[in-house]
């Protein structure tokens, strides 16, 4: 094939300058990314700020009487719907004006809602009514992006909405109630129904009622059956609910376990304050909780007030337990402390059973042996029986209460949806 002289050189230089060209656009292109890309060894260019996200801060209110599991999984999913969660506790005042009078004191309340693992701020004396003015407070002042609350109704006395600000506002996000408990259900159906059953047909005072909740019996623990009081629970347990809240976390090779046990009925602030005792103690705070049977054993037919399962979510609710055993042994043995590599084990002053040191089988005669065993002064007088005369002894004033609350979660129930979460 004939070919022009000097052809092939001119096509070359063409070539070469082409390929010049498109190096250096390539080379420009490549630079210009690097500098708009974090570089990959995690170093900041001088410079270069990178610009940190405002933490997602939602708020829930409530009154938190008698705390349960319920009202602890509902600030689980008001937390998960932020970065962090701040609670407002309402004032007794409020409570007393709107529902009736609180069986726990707003100081108790505090305490209770303080040690939920998944709060990070509380406020106290929050309105029952979110108003405008405090909307307003919380947007600017504690810097609120959402208000939360449950998908059950929350009326005033006038009927209307106490969210409707909130909602109007764009700022309202619902998470889904906790079936199988309320504070109306441990007051009324499990309490106040053995109250009106027990007293048919005679007369009788306030100790009589209170007695019928403290009177424990002689059967040997190993020996009671299941048969136990006029508890009502609707509660279905779910392991995946254990697993929510769950630490996750086991101690380290090398942790001071510390171990105490009990029945942690009707969950409240004396609990709290001997846990966050025992768990200063240590690296790792293991609780143990006795069974329905165990406690109904010790503490009389009508005991426990919640079950096994409702008692160890409670529990595991607070930050300071890291673990719990649900049907914890009445007696602390040696192969128990070696199983769990304890190191010490604690019991408080103020117990609902202290005559475990006069009986023939002292559940903590090993751990004294060993010198590994310590009582801590609890640093609240406060038992589940204290609680129960808070009811007993005004039981009229929280029947009325609680047969306008049973009438509102009625309708509840009939007009009920399903709602997504957990």
């Amino acid at each position: 094939m004939w070919r022009p002289m000097g052809s092939r050189g001119c096509a070359m230089d063409v070539l070469g300058s082409a390929s010049c060209v498109v190096a250096c656009l390539l080379g420009g292109l490549l630079l210009a990314l690097s500098l708009l890309s974090p570089p990959l060894s995690g170093a900041r260019l001088p410079g270069i700020r990178r610009r940190r996200r405002k933490p997602v801060r939602v708020y829930m209110d409530g009154c938190f009487d008698m705390m349960h599991y319920g009202h602890c999984n509902a600030l689980r999913q008001a937390q998960a719907l932020g970065d962090q969660l701040v609670v407002g506790v309402v004032s007794d005042h409020e409570i007393t004006a709107n529902k009736g009078p609180p069986v726990i004191p707003l100081h108790e309340r505090m305490l209770m809602v303080g040690a939920v693992k998944w709060v990070d701020e509380v406020i106290p004396d929050a309105p029952y009514a979110i108003t405008e003015e405090f909307m307003n407070k919380l947007f600017t002042e504690y810097n609120i992006d959402y208000i939360i609350h449950g998908d059950d109704p929350c009326l005033l006395p006038d009927g209307t909405d106490a969210y409707a600000l909130a909602k109007k506002a764009g700022r309202y996000k619902q998470i889904k109630r906790t079936e199988g408990v309320s504070s109306t259900d441990i007051v009324g159906s499990r309490m106040l129904l053995c109250v009106r059953e027990r007293s048919l047909g005679g007369s009788h005072n306030h100790a009589s009622l209170q007695r019928q909740f403290s009177h424990g019996h002689s059967q040997k623990v190993n020996d009671v059956g299941f048969g136990t009081g006029t508890r009502i629970s609707h509660f279905l347990p779910t392991s995946r609910r254990i697993v929510q809240f769950s630490n996750g976390k086991g101690p380290g090779p090398n942790a001071r376990i510390v171990y105490i046990d009990g029945a942690f009925d009707l969950f409240h602030a004396g609990h709290v304050e001997v846990l966050r005792l025992a768990r200063e103690l240590g690296d790792f705070l293991l609780v143990g909780i006795h069974t329905d049977q165990t406690i109904s054993a010790t503490q009389g037919p009508h005991r426990p007030i919640m079950n096994l399962h409702e008692r160890s979510l409670s529990v595991l609710a607070c930050r300071y337990a890291d673990e719990v055993i649900i049907g914890a042994p009445w007696e602390v043995s040696k192969d128990m402390i070696t199983t769990f590599n304890i190191s010490l084990v604690v019991h408080g002053t103020v117990a609902e059973y202290m005559d475990f040191s006069k009986e023939e089988s002292n559940p903590y005669a090993v751990p004294m042996a060993m010198g590994i065993y310590k009582q801590l002064n609890s640093p609240l007088d406060i038992t589940t029986s204290t609680i129960i005369k808070r009811i007993v002894s005004n039981h009229e004033a929280y029947q009325k209460r609680n047969e306008k609350k049973e009438a509102s979660e009625k309708r509840y129930y009939e007009t009920k949806t399903y709602v997504s979460g957990d």
